[in-house]
């Protein structure tokens, strides 16, 4: 499995961004793909994620409603479209593909048994 996370850059406050997953390598029908973020000195943390089958959703309380998590099936490609976004959004966006994941575990890291490189996402004041 490969996952190629795209889209990160230098954005003001308030601004907005389209974060891209290019998935390869599997057929992910039965896949939870996530969203991640670390800030510099910070852990990684949970930010959305959404099953590919069925499309069902999950979003960190710190992001919710400002965030929207898709997938385009045709392109095996999962989007993260972030607004409103603030300095503390500030961080390195990983993409992640977990097998088999549970409601329940979609929130945890530990669920994800794959991982792309990671897009620097930097939001100005």
């Amino acid at each position: 499995v490969q996952l190629q996370a795209s889209g990160g850059g230098l954005v003001q406050a308030g601004g907005s961004l389209r974060l891209s997953c290019a998935a390869s390598g599997r057929t992910f029908g039965r896949y939870v793909m996530g969203w991640f973020r670390q800030a510099v000195g910070k852990e990684r943390e949970f930010v959305a994620a959404i099953r590919w089958s069925g499309g069902s959703t999950a979003y960190a309380d710190s992001v919710k409603g400002r965030v929207t998590i898709s997938r385009d099936s045709a392109k095996n490609t999962v989007y993260l479209q972030m607004s409103s976004l603030k300095p503390e959004d500030t961080a390195v966006y990983y993409c992640a593909a977990g097998f088999g994941t549970i409601t329940s575990m979609m929130r945890a890291i530990r669920a994800y048994d794959y991982w792309g490189q990671g897009t620097q996402v930097t939001v100005s004041s």
